[in-house]
């Protein structure tokens, strides 16, 4: 596990604040049932609880976390997806994923049939709810869950009808979810599509398993078979726009994007995973003035949900267009809110150089060197190579809203241990520049700039370094790029005594006066202006 994440995990603690009854806006985070004997044919009803439970609080109007989005942090946090987890970890992940609520439970196949025990707890306090449990035959999985669930959501109504399973293809459904390799996933899944046609949830679990596996016609091929009356049809023709579009079918892909796009009563969230995949369309197929550009539909995706994966396709496009300031903004907002990104990083760099700024190029290209392998130049070849082909970022589905998914609240916790991290190095590195301890201070403020690139102190802090180590042609560079970060009065004013001191007497006056336009009082300013007269 990254260092910075366990660290961040580890530090969780609960709040003191006292519990309260649920509202509809709380959500809650199910995890894999224990089973109490360990008998290994009965491993499966352990993810079966989980899932089950689950459909019944969402169908009851309770937020109940969806299984892809709790298999996404769990894999995140390399915590095994269908295991019994110990009390302390379970609250810790359900803080991490803003739950209010997490429920455990256990679940006793014998003589005598089936047992499910289930208790929620109150994240904010850690405090176990009363238990709550449900007998009958092993046969009757779904009525025990559903009991389970209504108790649990306090005699909420149900919306709707569950739709009617054969056990024996729920069984292979949850094998084909929790088994390790593609090919038992396949088995199981197409077993059960075997024994209930009809089972569309597995349909599209055996589309995730072809897409995985790079085999995008048979994903297209069994998505197909979703019924248009089908609950899941938007999400089954999603999935099967994203085939088209894998299998290079993009004028197909665009219109079955076109058309989910049209369709009254979708979500916002859904609107902007269609838009953002006609924006991919329309990047791989080249726009036509009746379709219109790819960053037209981007544009009204970022609108919609301010998503990373967004923003840098949008800048991207608008790279691949050739408009650089464009590219330029939305590619720093990408960056701005998720600073790891190597190829938003990369694409950054080529970007800047088309603009000319070939200082903040460079320490573009550098931070993408330094977080992804695939930057490093090959042997022989010239720096700022073309922007790279292929790079675009296409939704997956329609399930999880992708403001509120858990993968996204953790990248943004661990990003603000990150930023705390970077503070402390700053201040750091800020103490020993004052002690004139350059060396130990230049440290500190490189890991505050790795940690946090755009920190506009950090390498002002490094420009006086160059300063005053004599090095002003590298002074030069670290304080553009503090500029570049933040425009500030003591930003311009260092950037003026670098200029000067390497003999650039026209380049420091034009700092100066920036200087003295952001602070009309500066008397520092206007020393220098004297000076340079």
């Amino acid at each position: 596990m990254h260092r910075a994440l366990f660290l961040f995990i580890a530090g969780l603690v609960a709040a003191g604040a006292p519990a309260g009854a649920q509202t509809p806006d709380d959500r809650v985070l199910v995890v894999p049932f224990e089973n109490l004997r360990q008998e290994p044919q009965h491993h499966w009803l352990t993810e079966a609880s989980a899932v089950l439970l689950a459909d019944g609080l969402r169908a009851r109007g309770v937020g109940a976390v969806t299984r892809s989005e709790r298999v996404r942090m769990f894999e995140h946090l390399q915590l095994p997806v269908s295991a019994a987890l110990s009390r302390a970890t379970v609250i810790k992940v359900g803080q991490l994923m803003g739950a209010s609520e997490v429920i455990v439970g256990s679940f006793q196949v014998d003589e005598a049939g089936l047992t499910v025990r289930a208790h929620s707890i109150r994240v904010d306090v850690g405090r176990l709810q009363p238990e709550v449990a449900e007998h009958g035959e092993i046969g009757e999985l779904f009525e025990i869950h559903e009991r389970l669930a209504r108790r649990i959501a306090r005699d909420a109504p149900r919306a709707g009808s569950a739709q009617p399973v054969p056990l024996g293809a729920f069984e292979n459904y949850i094998k084909g979810l929790v088994a390790e390799s593609p090919g038992s996933q396949l088995t199981f899944l197409e077993a059960a599509l075997e024994e209930h046609p009809d089972f569309d949830r597995a349909r599209l679990a055996l589309w995730v398993v072809h897409t995985d596996r790079g085999d995008h016609e048979a994903a297209l091929a069994v998505v197909r078979g979703v019924g248009a009356e089908s609950t899941l049809s938007r999400r089954a023709r999603f999935a099967g726009g994203v085939s088209q579009l894998e299998l290079g079918r993009h004028d197909e892909a665009f219109a079955t994007f076109t058309e989910l796009l049209d369709e009254n009563g979708a979500e916002l969230a859904s609107r902007a995973a269609v838009l953002n995949n006609l924006g991919v369309a329309q990047i791989r197929r080249g726009h036509t003035a009746r379709a219109g550009s790819a960053a037209y539909y981007l544009t009204r995706a970022t609108d919609i949900d301010p998503d990373p994966d967004y923003l840098f396709n949008l800048g991207y496009a608008y790279a691949l267009e050739g408009n650089a300031q464009g590219a330029l903004y939305w590619l720093r907002e990408a960056v701005r809110r998720q600073p790891a990104d190597a190829d938003a990083h990369a694409v950054l760099a080529a970007a800047l150089k088309s603009a000319g700024n070939t200082v903040e190029a460079a320490r573009e290209r550098e931070l993408a060197r330094q977080l992804s392998a695939r930057y490093e130049p090959a042997a022989g070849s010239s720096e700022g190579a073309p922007i790279p082909s292929g790079l675009e970022r296409l939704g997956m589905d329609l399930e999880v809203p992708r403001a509120f998914r858990a993968d996204r609240v953790m990248v943004n916790a661990v990003q603000r241990e990150q930023r705390e991290l970077a503070s402390f190095h700053l201040e750091r590195g800020r103490r020993l520049y004052e002690k004139e301890q350059d060396r130990e201070a230049m440290a500190d403020l490189r890991r505050a700039v790795y940690l946090s690139p755009y920190q506009a102190e950090a390498h002002l802090l490094i420009g006086r370094v160059h300063l005053r180590s004599g090095r002003f042609g590298d002074a030069v560079e670290a304080l553009k790029i503090s500029l570049w970060s933040e425009e500030t009065v003591a930003g311009r004013l260092a950037l003026a005594e670098a200029y000067l001191k390497s003999g650039n007497a026209p380049a420091a006056r034009t700092e100066a006066e920036r200087a003295l336009v952001l602070d009309p009082g500066s008397t520092e300013a206007q020393r220098l202006l004297a000076g340079i007269r």
